[in-house]
């Protein structure tokens, strides 16, 4: 699966999810840009899209993406915060469908 990591995740965290090609939004040079320009760019290039941020399927219509959107719950944006959740996350993608948000973490 083609996994994009949000600019808020640490980069480590791509490193952990093995069996996917995953790249981080810094890595595409894509740092800084909105989330609605974000996603359009994601469309077609990635699978899912992980991200700590809650408000965006508030902000966004992630439903008709063409891509599963994870959205990360955890005490912080540490590795330390994030390595419990890699396995959770990684059951997750194997069921993840296009259009779909699942919440992962407490």
């Amino acid at each position: 699966m083609r996994v994009l990591l949000d600019e808020n995740l640490p980069h480590d965290l791509a490193g952990a999810l093995t069996g996917h090609v995953v790249l981080t939004v810094h890595q595409l040079g894509w740092a800084g840009v909105k989330n609605g320009e974000l996603l359009q760019r994601a469309a077609g290039q990635f699978d899912a899209f992980i991200t700590m941020d809650t408000n965006l399927q508030f902000q966004q219509r992630l439903q008709d993406r063409l891509f599963g959107v994870i959205v990360l719950r955890a005490r912080s944006d540490r590795m330390t915060d994030l390595l419990p959740l890699v396995d959770p996350i990684l059951a997750t993608l194997a069921a993840l469908q296009p259009g779909a948000v699942q919440h992962v973490g407490a």
